[in-house]
Protein backbone atom coordinates (compact mmCIF):
# COMPACT_ATOMS: atom_id res chain seq x y z
CA UNK A 1 0.00 0.00 0.00
CA UNK A 2 2.80 2.38 0.98
CA UNK A 3 4.66 1.52 -2.21
CA UNK A 4 1.53 2.33 -4.26
CA UNK A 5 1.11 5.69 -2.52
CA UNK A 6 4.79 6.49 -3.08
CA UNK A 7 4.48 5.66 -6.75
CA UNK A 8 1.41 7.87 -7.08
CA UNK A 9 3.18 10.72 -5.29
CA UNK A 10 6.21 10.34 -7.55
CA UNK A 11 4.00 10.44 -10.62
CA UNK A 12 2.32 13.64 -9.42
CA UNK A 13 5.68 15.21 -8.57
CA UNK A 14 7.09 14.41 -11.99
CA UNK A 15 3.95 15.84 -13.59
CA UNK A 16 4.34 19.11 -11.66
CA UNK A 17 8.02 19.34 -12.52
CA UNK A 18 7.28 18.67 -16.19
CA UNK A 19 4.62 21.37 -16.14
CA UNK A 20 7.05 23.84 -14.63
CA UNK A 21 9.65 22.90 -17.21
CA UNK A 22 7.16 23.96 -19.86
CA UNK A 23 6.76 27.45 -18.39
CA UNK A 24 8.46 29.99 -20.67
CA UNK A 25 11.49 31.71 -19.22
CA UNK A 26 12.32 35.02 -20.96
CA UNK A 27 15.71 34.86 -19.26
CA UNK A 28 16.58 31.93 -21.60
CA UNK A 29 15.47 33.51 -24.87
CA UNK A 30 16.93 30.83 -27.13
CA UNK A 31 14.97 28.11 -25.34
CA UNK A 32 11.86 30.26 -25.31
CA UNK A 33 12.04 30.82 -29.08
CA UNK A 34 12.28 27.07 -29.59
CA UNK A 35 9.28 26.56 -27.34
CA UNK A 36 7.28 29.25 -29.17
CA UNK A 37 7.91 27.88 -32.65
CA UNK A 38 4.76 26.35 -34.06
CA UNK A 39 2.43 27.95 -31.50
CA UNK A 40 -0.74 29.82 -32.40
CA UNK A 41 -1.25 33.03 -30.43
CA UNK A 42 -4.80 34.33 -30.11
CA UNK A 43 -4.45 38.08 -29.72
CA UNK A 44 -7.63 39.74 -28.40
CA UNK A 45 -7.46 43.35 -29.54
CA UNK A 46 -9.90 46.14 -30.31
CA UNK A 47 -10.91 45.77 -33.94
CA UNK A 48 -12.62 49.08 -34.64
CA UNK A 49 -9.88 50.76 -36.68
CA UNK A 50 -8.85 49.34 -40.08
CA UNK A 51 -5.35 50.87 -39.90
CA UNK A 52 -4.67 49.16 -36.58
CA UNK A 53 -6.03 45.85 -37.85
CA UNK A 54 -3.76 46.12 -40.88
CA UNK A 55 -0.78 46.78 -38.61
CA UNK A 56 -1.57 43.72 -36.50
CA UNK A 57 -1.79 41.77 -39.76
CA UNK A 58 1.73 42.92 -40.64
CA UNK A 59 2.94 41.83 -37.19
CA UNK A 60 1.40 38.42 -37.84
CA UNK A 61 3.26 38.11 -41.15
CA UNK A 62 6.56 39.03 -39.50
CA UNK A 63 6.35 36.71 -36.49
CA UNK A 64 5.35 33.89 -38.83
CA UNK A 65 8.40 34.42 -41.05
CA UNK A 66 10.86 35.03 -38.24
CA UNK A 67 9.67 32.76 -35.45
CA UNK A 68 7.23 30.26 -36.89
CA UNK A 69 4.36 31.68 -34.82
CA UNK A 70 0.81 31.99 -36.10
CA UNK A 71 -0.86 35.18 -34.83
CA UNK A 72 -4.64 35.36 -34.97
CA UNK A 73 -6.34 38.63 -34.05
CA UNK A 74 -9.62 38.18 -32.21
CA UNK A 75 -11.36 41.52 -32.78
CA UNK A 76 -13.18 42.84 -29.73
CA UNK A 77 -15.22 45.98 -29.13
CA UNK A 78 -14.82 46.07 -25.35
CA UNK A 79 -11.81 44.68 -23.49
CA UNK A 80 -13.98 44.26 -20.40
CA UNK A 81 -15.58 41.30 -22.20
CA UNK A 82 -12.14 39.67 -22.47
CA UNK A 83 -11.61 40.17 -18.74
CA UNK A 84 -14.98 38.53 -18.09
CA UNK A 85 -14.06 35.57 -20.29
CA UNK A 86 -10.77 34.90 -18.48
CA UNK A 87 -12.52 35.34 -15.12
CA UNK A 88 -15.16 32.79 -16.14
CA UNK A 89 -12.45 30.33 -17.15
CA UNK A 90 -10.77 30.73 -13.78
CA UNK A 91 -14.06 30.22 -11.96
CA UNK A 92 -14.59 27.03 -13.95
CA UNK A 93 -11.16 25.73 -12.93
CA UNK A 94 -9.66 26.10 -16.41
CA UNK A 95 -6.09 26.83 -15.35
CA UNK A 96 -4.53 25.83 -18.68
CA UNK A 97 -5.45 25.98 -22.37
CA UNK A 98 -7.30 29.27 -22.00
CA UNK A 99 -8.89 30.97 -24.99
CA UNK A 100 -6.86 34.19 -24.68
CA UNK A 101 -3.10 34.22 -25.21
CA UNK A 102 -2.49 37.95 -25.48
CA UNK A 103 -4.75 40.94 -24.81
CA UNK A 104 -4.46 44.66 -25.64
CA UNK A 105 -5.17 46.33 -22.34
CA UNK A 106 -4.71 49.20 -19.91
CA UNK A 107 -6.49 51.13 -17.18
CA UNK A 108 -9.36 49.62 -15.26
CA UNK A 109 -9.18 46.35 -17.21
CA UNK A 110 -5.56 45.79 -16.21
CA UNK A 111 -6.36 46.72 -12.61
CA UNK A 112 -9.22 44.21 -12.57
CA UNK A 113 -7.13 41.39 -14.03
CA UNK A 114 -4.24 42.06 -11.67
CA UNK A 115 -6.49 42.21 -8.61
CA UNK A 116 -8.23 38.94 -9.52
CA UNK A 117 -5.06 37.01 -10.31
CA UNK A 118 -5.94 36.67 -14.00
CA UNK A 119 -2.49 37.51 -15.37
CA UNK A 120 0.59 35.38 -15.94
CA UNK A 121 2.67 35.66 -12.79
CA UNK A 122 6.39 36.18 -12.27
CA UNK A 123 6.74 39.52 -14.08
CA UNK A 124 7.99 38.74 -17.55
CA UNK A 125 7.70 41.98 -19.52
CA UNK A 126 10.82 43.65 -18.14
CA UNK A 127 12.82 40.50 -18.90
CA UNK A 128 12.14 40.62 -22.66
CA UNK A 129 15.14 41.45 -24.90
CA UNK A 130 13.70 44.70 -26.26
CA UNK A 131 12.82 46.03 -22.80
CA UNK A 132 16.27 47.60 -22.66
CA UNK A 133 15.11 50.24 -25.13
CA UNK A 134 11.91 51.22 -23.24
CA UNK A 135 11.96 54.80 -21.96
CA UNK A 136 11.27 54.07 -18.30
CA UNK A 137 12.71 57.37 -17.05
CA UNK A 138 11.13 59.67 -19.62
CA UNK A 139 7.77 57.89 -19.84
CA UNK A 140 6.90 56.74 -16.32
CA UNK A 141 3.49 55.40 -17.38
CA UNK A 142 5.26 52.42 -18.99
CA UNK A 143 5.56 51.01 -15.46
CA UNK A 144 2.43 52.56 -13.88
CA UNK A 145 -0.87 51.89 -15.58
CA UNK A 146 -3.44 54.44 -14.37
CA UNK A 147 -1.34 54.69 -11.15
CA UNK A 148 -1.29 50.87 -10.72
CA UNK A 149 2.25 49.39 -10.84
CA UNK A 150 2.59 47.01 -13.77
CA UNK A 151 5.13 44.77 -11.95
CA UNK A 152 6.21 43.31 -15.28
CA UNK A 153 2.73 41.80 -15.86
CA UNK A 154 2.17 43.70 -19.12
CA UNK A 155 4.47 44.94 -21.88
CA UNK A 156 4.18 48.54 -23.11
CA UNK A 157 3.04 48.85 -26.71
CA UNK A 158 2.29 52.50 -27.38
CA UNK A 159 1.79 55.97 -25.92
CA UNK A 160 -1.21 58.26 -26.04
CA UNK A 161 -1.86 61.86 -25.10
CA UNK A 162 -4.95 63.99 -25.42
CA UNK A 163 -4.68 66.71 -28.07
CA UNK A 164 -7.35 69.10 -29.28
CA UNK A 165 -8.14 69.79 -32.94
CA UNK A 166 -9.40 72.95 -34.61
CA UNK A 167 -9.74 74.27 -38.16
CA UNK A 168 -7.50 77.29 -38.67
CA UNK A 169 -9.76 78.42 -41.50
CA UNK A 170 -12.51 79.10 -38.96
CA UNK A 171 -10.81 79.48 -35.58
CA UNK A 172 -7.75 81.60 -34.86
CA UNK A 173 -7.42 81.34 -31.06
CA UNK A 174 -8.80 78.09 -29.62
CA UNK A 175 -9.37 77.92 -25.84
CA UNK A 176 -6.45 76.49 -23.90
CA UNK A 177 -8.10 75.69 -20.59
CA UNK A 178 -11.45 74.43 -19.37
CA UNK A 179 -12.29 77.88 -18.03
CA UNK A 180 -11.43 79.40 -21.41
CA UNK A 181 -13.53 76.75 -23.15
CA UNK A 182 -16.61 77.83 -21.22
CA UNK A 183 -16.01 81.47 -22.15
CA UNK A 184 -15.40 80.46 -25.76
CA UNK A 185 -18.62 78.42 -25.83
CA UNK A 186 -20.58 81.45 -24.64
CA UNK A 187 -19.23 83.37 -27.64
CA UNK A 188 -19.68 80.42 -30.02
CA UNK A 189 -22.84 78.58 -28.95
CA UNK A 190 -23.41 75.18 -30.49
CA UNK A 191 -19.84 74.84 -31.78
CA UNK A 192 -18.45 72.32 -29.25
CA UNK A 193 -19.40 68.84 -28.17
CA UNK A 194 -17.83 65.71 -26.70
CA UNK A 195 -18.67 61.98 -27.01
CA UNK A 196 -21.19 60.48 -24.65
CA UNK A 197 -19.60 58.62 -21.73
CA UNK A 198 -18.79 55.76 -21.28
CA UNK A 199 -17.17 56.20 -24.68
CA UNK A 200 -13.44 56.36 -23.92
CA UNK A 201 -12.97 59.86 -25.35
CA UNK A 202 -16.06 61.15 -23.57
CA UNK A 203 -14.85 59.81 -20.23
CA UNK A 204 -11.39 61.26 -20.92
CA UNK A 205 -12.94 64.70 -21.38
CA UNK A 206 -14.52 64.36 -17.93
CA UNK A 207 -11.18 63.37 -16.40
CA UNK A 208 -9.37 66.21 -18.16
CA UNK A 209 -11.88 68.76 -16.89
CA UNK A 210 -11.74 67.23 -13.41
CA UNK A 211 -7.98 67.78 -13.24
CA UNK A 212 -8.48 71.52 -13.71
CA UNK A 213 -11.62 71.88 -11.59
CA UNK A 214 -11.12 69.53 -8.61
CA UNK A 215 -10.20 71.19 -5.30
CA UNK A 216 -7.18 68.88 -4.97
CA UNK A 217 -6.24 67.17 -8.27
CA UNK A 218 -3.75 64.94 -6.43
CA UNK A 219 -6.73 63.19 -4.85
CA UNK A 220 -7.41 61.62 -8.27
CA UNK A 221 -4.28 59.51 -7.99
CA UNK A 222 -5.72 57.57 -5.04
CA UNK A 223 -8.74 55.24 -5.10
CA UNK A 224 -12.13 56.95 -5.28
CA UNK A 225 -14.37 56.74 -2.24
CA UNK A 226 -18.03 57.41 -1.58
CA UNK A 227 -17.12 59.70 1.30
CA UNK A 228 -15.60 62.52 -0.75
CA UNK A 229 -16.72 61.75 -4.31
CA UNK A 230 -19.24 64.59 -4.41
CA UNK A 231 -16.73 67.04 -2.91
CA UNK A 232 -14.09 66.17 -5.51
CA UNK A 233 -16.44 66.07 -8.52
CA UNK A 234 -18.91 68.79 -7.52
CA UNK A 235 -17.05 71.56 -9.39
CA UNK A 236 -16.93 69.36 -12.52
CA UNK A 237 -20.68 68.83 -12.66
CA UNK A 238 -21.35 72.49 -11.86
CA UNK A 239 -19.12 73.32 -14.84
CA UNK A 240 -20.91 70.87 -17.13
CA UNK A 241 -24.28 72.29 -16.08
CA UNK A 242 -23.10 75.62 -17.50
CA UNK A 243 -21.35 74.16 -20.56
CA UNK A 244 -24.02 71.77 -21.85
CA UNK A 245 -26.65 74.37 -22.84
CA UNK A 246 -23.96 76.12 -24.90
CA UNK A 247 -22.94 72.98 -26.80
CA UNK A 248 -23.97 71.34 -30.04
CA UNK A 249 -27.69 70.55 -29.89
CA UNK A 250 -27.76 72.39 -26.57
CA UNK A 251 -26.18 69.40 -24.84
CA UNK A 252 -29.30 67.28 -25.32
CA UNK A 253 -27.50 64.88 -27.67
CA UNK A 254 -23.90 63.73 -27.86
CA UNK A 255 -21.75 62.00 -30.51
CA UNK A 256 -21.45 58.30 -29.82
CA UNK A 257 -17.69 58.16 -30.29
CA UNK A 258 -14.61 60.09 -31.36
CA UNK A 259 -15.19 59.38 -35.06
CA UNK A 260 -18.64 60.97 -34.88
CA UNK A 261 -17.18 63.97 -33.02
CA UNK A 262 -14.49 64.34 -35.68
CA UNK A 263 -17.16 64.20 -38.38
CA UNK A 264 -18.96 67.14 -36.73
CA UNK A 265 -15.72 69.12 -37.11
CA UNK A 266 -15.33 68.05 -40.73
CA UNK A 267 -18.94 68.98 -41.54
CA UNK A 268 -18.56 72.47 -40.02
CA UNK A 269 -21.08 71.68 -37.30
CA UNK A 270 -18.49 72.26 -34.58
CA UNK A 271 -15.13 74.02 -34.36
CA UNK A 272 -13.21 71.93 -31.82
CA UNK A 273 -12.68 68.18 -31.38
CA UNK A 274 -10.05 66.06 -29.67
CA UNK A 275 -8.22 62.78 -30.01
CA UNK A 276 -6.00 60.61 -27.84
CA UNK A 277 -3.55 60.06 -30.69
CA UNK A 278 -1.26 63.05 -31.31
CA UNK A 279 -1.08 61.97 -34.98
CA UNK A 280 -4.84 61.40 -35.26
CA UNK A 281 -5.54 64.69 -37.04
CA UNK A 282 -2.74 64.12 -39.56
CA UNK A 283 -4.07 60.62 -40.22
CA UNK A 284 -7.56 62.00 -40.81
CA UNK A 285 -6.22 64.69 -43.16
CA UNK A 286 -4.25 62.10 -45.13
CA UNK A 287 -7.39 59.98 -45.47
CA UNK A 288 -9.53 62.90 -46.60
CA UNK A 289 -11.58 62.88 -43.39
CA UNK A 290 -10.53 66.39 -42.31
CA UNK A 291 -9.44 69.48 -44.29
CA UNK A 292 -5.70 70.21 -44.40
CA UNK A 293 -6.29 73.42 -42.44
CA UNK A 294 -6.88 71.45 -39.21
CA UNK A 295 -4.17 71.68 -36.56
CA UNK A 296 -3.72 70.34 -33.02
CA UNK A 297 -2.88 71.93 -29.69
CA UNK A 298 -2.70 71.07 -25.99
CA UNK A 299 -4.01 72.86 -22.92
CA UNK A 300 -1.76 75.19 -20.94
CA UNK A 301 -1.96 73.04 -17.80
CA UNK A 302 -1.13 69.82 -19.64
CA UNK A 303 -3.28 66.98 -20.96
CA UNK A 304 -3.87 63.40 -19.88
CA UNK A 305 -1.57 60.78 -21.31
CA UNK A 306 -1.08 57.07 -20.79
CA UNK A 307 0.52 53.92 -22.10
CA UNK A 308 -1.31 50.99 -23.61
CA UNK A 309 0.00 47.49 -23.14
CA UNK A 310 -0.30 43.82 -24.01
CA UNK A 311 -0.74 41.24 -21.25
CA UNK A 312 -0.82 37.44 -21.01
CA UNK A 313 -3.60 35.72 -19.03
CA UNK A 314 -2.60 33.23 -16.34
CA UNK A 315 -3.99 30.27 -18.32
CA UNK A 316 -2.79 31.19 -21.82
CA UNK A 317 -2.37 28.22 -24.13
CA UNK A 318 0.67 29.73 -25.87
CA UNK A 319 2.50 31.94 -23.31
CA UNK A 320 5.88 31.48 -24.99
CA UNK A 321 4.52 32.60 -28.36
CA UNK A 322 2.72 35.49 -26.66
CA UNK A 323 6.01 36.69 -25.12
CA UNK A 324 7.73 36.58 -28.50
CA UNK A 325 4.93 38.63 -30.04
CA UNK A 326 5.04 41.12 -27.14
CA UNK A 327 8.81 41.48 -27.56
CA UNK A 328 8.47 42.04 -31.31
CA UNK A 329 5.82 44.72 -30.67
CA UNK A 330 8.46 46.57 -28.57
CA UNK A 331 11.19 46.21 -31.20
CA UNK A 332 12.53 49.40 -32.82
CA UNK A 333 11.39 48.16 -36.23
CA UNK A 334 7.80 47.51 -35.15
CA UNK A 335 7.64 50.68 -33.04
CA UNK A 336 8.89 52.88 -35.88
CA UNK A 337 6.40 51.37 -38.30
CA UNK A 338 3.61 51.93 -35.79
CA UNK A 339 4.59 55.59 -35.34
CA UNK A 340 4.45 56.22 -39.10
CA UNK A 341 1.25 58.26 -39.67
CA UNK A 342 0.68 56.40 -42.93
CA UNK A 343 0.49 53.16 -40.95
CA UNK A 344 -0.97 54.09 -37.54
CA UNK A 345 0.73 57.15 -36.04
CA UNK A 346 0.93 55.72 -32.51
CA UNK A 347 3.82 57.23 -30.48
CA UNK A 348 6.63 54.96 -29.38
CA UNK A 349 7.34 53.65 -25.87
CA UNK A 350 11.07 53.59 -26.65
CA UNK A 351 13.86 56.04 -25.81
CA UNK A 352 14.79 56.86 -29.39
CA UNK A 353 18.04 58.58 -28.41
CA UNK A 354 19.35 55.33 -26.89
CA UNK A 355 18.72 53.21 -29.97
CA UNK A 356 21.47 51.94 -32.27
CA UNK A 357 22.12 54.39 -35.10
CA UNK A 358 20.27 52.39 -37.75
CA UNK A 359 17.19 52.03 -35.56
CA UNK A 360 17.26 55.68 -34.51
CA UNK A 361 17.31 56.60 -38.19
CA UNK A 362 13.98 54.81 -38.65
CA UNK A 363 12.38 57.38 -36.35
CA UNK A 364 14.38 60.38 -37.54
CA UNK A 365 13.18 59.78 -41.09
CA UNK A 366 9.49 59.72 -40.18
CA UNK A 367 7.25 62.54 -41.37
CA UNK A 368 4.86 62.84 -38.42
CA UNK A 369 2.27 64.70 -40.46
CA UNK A 370 1.07 68.22 -41.13
CA UNK A 371 -1.03 68.54 -37.96
CA UNK A 372 1.13 66.56 -35.52
CA UNK A 373 2.89 68.45 -32.74
CA UNK A 374 6.56 67.76 -32.18
CA UNK A 375 7.06 65.66 -29.02
CA UNK A 376 8.61 68.62 -27.20
CA UNK A 377 5.48 70.69 -27.94
CA UNK A 378 3.07 68.27 -26.27
CA UNK A 379 3.59 69.97 -22.92
CA UNK A 380 3.05 68.35 -19.54
CA UNK A 381 1.57 64.87 -19.53
CA UNK A 382 -0.98 64.45 -16.75
CA UNK A 383 -1.21 60.93 -15.31
CA UNK A 384 -4.47 59.03 -15.59
CA UNK A 385 -6.56 59.05 -12.42
CA UNK A 386 -6.82 55.84 -10.42
CA UNK A 387 -9.08 53.39 -12.34
CA UNK A 388 -11.72 53.43 -9.61
CA UNK A 389 -12.74 56.99 -10.56
CA UNK A 390 -13.89 56.02 -14.05
CA UNK A 391 -17.04 53.94 -13.36
CA UNK A 392 -18.11 56.38 -10.64
CA UNK A 393 -17.71 59.35 -12.97
CA UNK A 394 -19.57 57.64 -15.78
CA UNK A 395 -22.46 56.60 -13.56
CA UNK A 396 -22.74 60.04 -11.99
CA UNK A 397 -22.77 61.63 -15.45
CA UNK A 398 -25.50 59.26 -16.68
CA UNK A 399 -27.61 59.83 -13.57
CA UNK A 400 -27.31 63.61 -13.68
CA UNK A 401 -28.02 64.00 -17.38
CA UNK A 402 -30.64 61.29 -17.72
CA UNK A 403 -28.71 59.07 -20.11
CA UNK A 404 -28.23 55.43 -19.18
Amino acid sequence: MLRAISATFLTLLLSVCASRAQEPDPGDWTALLAQAKGETVYFHAWGGEPRINAYIGWVGDEVAKRYGITLKQVKVDDTANVVSRVLAEKAAGQTTKGSVDLVWINGENFAAMKARGLLLKDGWADKLPNWKYVDVAGKPTVTKDFTVPTDGLEAPWGMAQLVFMYDTARTSKPPRSMAALLDWARDHPGRFTYPQPPDFHGSTFLKQALYELAPDPARLLSPASDEDFETVTGPLFAYLDKLHPLMWRSGRAFPQNSSAMRQRLADNETDIAFTFNPAGASNAIANGELPDTVRTYVLDGGTIGNTHFVAIPFNATAPAGAMVVADFLMSPEAQARKQDPDVWGDPTVLDVDRLPAADKARFDELDLGIATLDPQDLGETLPEPHPSWIPKLEQAWATRYGIE
